[in-house]
């Protein structure tokens, strides 16, 4: 699953995966107060968004950087 996700991340613009990026970082943040209040009931989806999170912000990193850096 999580390969699919890369995969389709990997098609973005770096602006569509800036936009998705907040996107995902509000949805977590929304998620944490959920959990907060005890009002989550799929605890998993924390975890998936963190990762989502993770990934975003790796490509997004390896987009900036120029080839043949170190």
């Amino acid at each position: 699953m999580a390969t699919k996700r890369l995969k389709e991340l990997k098609n973005l613009s770096a602006d569509e995966l800036a936009t998705k990026l907040r996107e995902t970082e509000a949805n977590l943040f929304q998620t944490r107060m959920k959990m907060a209040t005890g009002q989550l009931s799929d605890t998993a989806s924390l975890w998936r968004l963190r990762k989502d999170v993770a990934r975003m912000k790796t490509l997004k990193g390896q987009q900036v950087a120029p080839k043949g850096s170190k």
